[in-house]
């Protein structure tokens, strides 16, 4: 399952990561699937 995933998100939201700190990296990377399960639950 993870792995037809991470591919989506990469490819809609880009896949580098531009946080320098830890905090800032996770904040990030948690909110990129925010969005990806938002878009997901409104189709």
């Amino acid at each position: 399952m993870c792995e037809t995933v991470f591919p989506s998100i990469k490819r809609t939201h880009g896949d580098a990561v531009r946080a320098r700190t830890w905090y800032r990296e996770f904040r990030e990377l948690v909110l990129k699937c925010v969005v990806h399960n938002i878009k997901r639950a409104a189709t």
